[in-house]
């Protein structure tokens, strides 16, 4: 037996432990994730800007992609949480870019009904997000590693970009670009990655299907994912907590859609990027 075989064997022990635990009715568990994203400074004026503007920017920034959650759950419900900070006060003028942000309500998963519930605010409206799961072709492969006290292994899978998030946006190389292209401005700039490859690492010691925001599918917890400029990885487990709290499905704001809410967040994101390329040439006096 190889050392590979040997840790997969003592994971399957543990596994098997774990699901007699897992059996109670009134089972729950708490995981703390962190997240966090890069964004290219490219796409809002770089070049245009001064250093100094840039790090303004990037600090405003950095409270909206740096961000912490809890996944609250049990055999077949979930629900992810950020955890609110206290805003750091606003110096000057320019927009908040925790505004851009379209992610960041209450995510409600139900593994049992392939249902998701989630209650996002964006540009002031409130919005009650209706859909089945989206699901993830995974792979499963060999290769582990230990998280905290936790035996994980790796997965991966390749997604549809939604289209709208701007942290994906980046600079089309030069080489790239036709000589005779009609394209526009826009398109000589920009491009968004039609698809993500995403990398997960799970525990079967810990037997849910669950994981943090949209991730799930995989026989057991996830514990990190890493996708595009996004990695989430969690910093704490708490089993069976003294103090149990109720899962339960969010239920305010307009019902729409997954597709029509990524339309509406798409239009939005179109709109900005229009207004920063406006001031592009003005922007490092605003």
């Amino acid at each position: 037996m190889n050392l590979s075989q040997l840790k997969l064997s003592i994971t399957l022990l543990f596994s098997f432990y774990f699901f007699v635990s897992f059996a109670q009715k009134d089972f729950q568990g708490k995981a703390y994730y962190e997240s966090k994203t890069t964004v290219d400074m490219s796409n809002f004026g770089g070049g245009q800007l001064s250093e100094e503007r840039k790090k303004q920017i990037a600090d405003r920034m950095k409270s909206a992609l740096e961000k912490s959650y809890i996944l609250t759950f049990n055999q077949t419900e979930s629900i992810y949480k950020e955890e609110q900070k206290l805003d750091a006060p606003n110096q000057g003028g320019g927009m908040r870019f925790g505004m851009m942000s379209s992610s960041g309500g209450d995510e409600y998963k139900n593994i049992k009904d392939q249902q998701l519930l989630q209650e996002n605010e964006f540009f002031g409206k409130q919005f009650l997000i209706s859909d089945s799961l989206p699901k993830l072709d995974w792979e499963l492969g060999s290769e582990n590693k230990m998280i905290g006290q936790y035996m994980c292994f790796k997965a991966t899978a390749i997604k549809e970009a939604d289209g709208f998030d701007f942290s994906s946006f980046r600079r089309r190389d030069n080489n790239e670009k036709p000589k005779d292209s009609t394209a526009t401005k826009t398109e000589d700039i920009e491009e968004l990655p039609k698809q993500i490859i995403v990398t997960a690492w799970y525990t079967p010691q810990i037997p849910v299907n669950q994981g943090p925001g949209e991730y799930w599918g995989l026989p057991g917890l996830i514990l990190e994912v890493n996708a595009d400029r996004t990695t989430i990885l969690c910093s704490k487990i708490v089993l069976n907590p003294s103090e149990k709290e109720e899962i339960k499905a969010p239920s305010k704001g307009k019902k729409v859609g997954k597709k029509e809410y990524d339309t509406i967040v798409k239009e939005k994101m179109e709109e900005m990027r229009e207004m920063f390329r406006g001031r592009g040439g003005r922007g490092g006096n605003h």
